[in-house]
């Protein structure tokens, strides 16, 4: 519960302190909010499927875990990467 709440305050500090930069283009229409709802959504289900296979593989083969760390991390990265390119240019 603990957790929860104190991510929900950190989700609501971010949406303050973004408010005033989107303001001044002008904002962020509706179906440019959605999208990048949308993006934000999709990188984070992607990360989250990485990190899971990742865990479940090293659990299989402990051998190989640096190397299937590396590749975790950076395949996270630029799918990261692409999310946030994706918003700058969306």
């Amino acid at each position: 519960m603990f957790k929860a709440a104190r991510t929900a305050l950190m989700v609501l500090g971010v949406m303050i302190m973004a408010t005033p930069a989107m303001a001044q283009d002008g904002g962020m229409s509706i179906p440019d909010s959605i999208g990048a709802g949308l993006i934000v959504i999709g990188a984070a289900i992607g990360i989250g499927r990485i990190g899971g296979s990742a865990v479940e593989s090293m659990a299989r083969q402990p051998e190989l875990a640096g190397k299937i760390q590396v590749a975790m991390i950076i395949a996270a990265a630029l799918i990261e990467g692409l999310g946030f390119a994706a918003l700058l240019l969306g």
